[in-house]
């Protein structure tokens, strides 16, 4: 059966096995980028919150040769183990003060987001937007996260420029950057280097080598190009490195940084960040086909341009 029909057949099956009153119902997500991802939705009476479960994995398994009622309990296991988690209140969402502490944001590519961009709060930087969300929860398992929309704005009665001056604070504490060596970073893929090394990212003071290319992230790994948009973080890598640089979008959870004085030159870096995302970054992951640059004299952020003429910037 095809991945429409797997649902189907996972919902079906889903509805029979649940308690008396729980709705078992498929529902398609509009994700980063404009890409949609279709999954089930687990309705509890006297519950506000339902959990989206996507199937994609579980339809790999089905296609490997995994029985369709194994699967279907192994999600709803999942679910289970989603509904006894107590640590989480979800009833903070609805007042401000509830999440201010837990209000960071993301980077996502403007153009690609377009009518996602209308729903919510955003601040426009180059060709990305800043968007916000609520980190209400982070474990082994992964972290729970809820999109600030328009709607909560004025549920809770406040402007962007709280949203923005929380975010700020917040991610500084919740989601510190790091800056580290291309080395390490591929180190901490193959299993080698311990990920959230204070010795080893730069911006920390860390004594780690010094290489032709660096990467930016945060502690969390998930959706660290914004470290972009941290107000210090730019001027803090041209310090540190002693150097201009370039800014290499290779996902939103992380950008690559080149030295301008390490001879590399910016047409090919932006050529090879076309290949790369489209030959290797998940649709729903790329941010941009651009490349950026900072020039540590003045402080400016800028869209990289082959042609020497300078464009728009942001300080």
């Amino acid at each position: 059966m095809n991945y429409t029909e797997f649902v189907c057949a996972v919902e079906k099956s889903m509805s029979m096995k649940m308690k008396e009153g729980v709705k078992v119902s498929s529902y398609t997500a509009v994700k980063n980028n404009g890409r949609e991802r279709t999954g089930i939705i687990v309705e509890t009476p006297g519950v506000n919150i339902s959990p989206t479960i996507y199937l994609e994995e579980y339809y790999q398994c089905y296609q490997s040769g995994k029985n369709l009622e194994e699967i279907v309990e192994d999600i709803r296991s999942f679910y289970e183990s989603i509904r006894k988690e107590e640590s989480l209140d979800y009833k903070k969402i609805l007042s401000y003060e509830g999440v201010k502490d837990r209000i960071v944001f993301k980077l996502i590519n403007t153009e690609k987001n377009r009518e996602f961009l209308k729903t919510v709060p955003h601040t426009d930087i180059l060709d990305l937007s800043v968007v916000f969300y609520a980190l209400l929860e982070v474990s082994r398992e992964g972290a729970a996260m809820m999109t600030i929309c328009e709607n909560h704005l004025r549920q809770w009665d406040i402007g962007r420029d709280v949203l923005w001056k929380a975010a700020e604070e917040n991610v500084r504490r919740i989601l510190p950057a790091e800056l580290f060596t291309m080395r390490h970073a591929l180190n901490e893929i193959v299993g080698s280097a311990e990920a959230g090394s204070d010795e080893e990212n730069l911006l920390d003071g860390g004594d780690g080598e010094r290489d032709r290319m660096y990467v930016l992230t945060n502690r969390m790994r998930s959706y660290g190009a914004a470290c972009i948009a941290y107000p210090y973080i730019p001027g803090m890598i041209g310090e540190t490195l002693g150097s201009d640089y370039y800014i290499l979008p290779s996902s939103v959870h992380e950008v690559m940084i080149v030295p301008a004085c390490g001879g590399l030159d910016g047409e090919e870096l932006e050529e090879m960040v076309r290949e790369i995302n489209v030959t290797q970054v998940a649709e729903e992951e790329v941010l941009s086909n651009h490349i950026y640059y900072y020039e540590r004299r003045t402080g400016c952020l800028r869209m990289f341009d082959p042609a020497g003429k300078r464009k728009e910037g942001v300080q």
